[in-house]
């Protein structure tokens, strides 16, 4: 997403939330949709505090192709038939249907997590919410993004323009790293001992893809970014090996 564009319909969900007189006095992270749906619409503010607290399964309602190329972070995906993915549900809330359930999808103009709801209801989940803003607001508003292997490698094969970022130990990188990657340690950059970021300055829109050697530094430096102007930035979860070994096969 564009940041401009970003930016505006951040304004936006802030006036449809408290309406023009008063929307100075309301935290953008504080912003629903309030439409009219049979399940509760929460912030992107309480998204963070259930994702920190782990107070409920979230799922991503988008096709998995979609949930590949960047997510947010401790979700699920499901497919199949609808009692196959009512199934798949269940096991994920090992047989509570009172387990609570947040849905999320393509933000403000995408139905999916809503439709997605009402089958969950009527098949007899009584404890769903929506996260509606969605993937366009969780990323324009600093969340952190997961972005699978497969989602990795279609960017790595076709967007020459993407910059990868390996966030292991300089020692590591030397050692090898994949082609074209750039180093930037994650302990250097949270420390500031590293003062050159090699994050692209011409295009803060380019994609950006981090890694590690097993996620956590990866998380690290995506954490970091959230609270930098580049905004089309993801993390691979995963051990540096898998990844390598997956763009091998491209």
């Amino acid at each position: 997403m564009n940041r401009n564009i970003a930016c505006a319909l951040s304004a936006a969900l802030m006036l449809a939330v408290a309406g023009p007189a008063s929307a100075g006095s309301i935290n953008i992270l504080d912003a629903t949709l309030t439409e009219k749906s049979p399940t509760p619409d929460i912030s992107t503010a309480q998204m963070r505090r259930i994702l920190s607290e782990g107070s409920a399964i979230v799922i991503d309602t988008r096709p998995h192709d979609q949930f590949d190329a960047g997510h947010i972070p401790e979700a699920h995906v499901v497919e199949g038939s609808h009692e196959q993915r009512m199934a798949a549900i269940e096991r994920l809330l090992n047989g509570n249907k009172n387990g609570a359930l947040v849905l999320y999808c393509n933000g403000p103009y995408c139905k999916a997590s809503k439709r997605f709801a009402a089958e969950l209801i009527g098949s007899g989940f009584n404890n769903v919410k929506r996260y509606q803003l969605g993937m366009p607001v969780w990323r324009a508003l600093g969340g952190p993004i997961v972005i699978e292997a497969a989602g990795v490698a279609r960017i790595y094969g076709y967007d020459r323009t993407a910059v990868f970022i390996d966030a292991r130990p300089a020692a590591d990188f030397a050692k090898g790293s994949i082609a074209g990657a750039l180093n930037a340690p994650a302990d250097d950059v949270a420390s500031g001992k590293l003062k050159k970021l090699p994050f692209p300055e011409d295009d803060f829109n380019r994609h950006i893809v981090l890694f590690g050697g097993d996620g956590n530094d990866a998380r690290k430096l995506a954490e970091f970014m959230t609270k930098r102007p580049w905004h089309n930035v993801a993390y691979y979860p995963g051990r540096y090996e898998d990844l390598a070994g997956a763009l091998k096969q491209k």
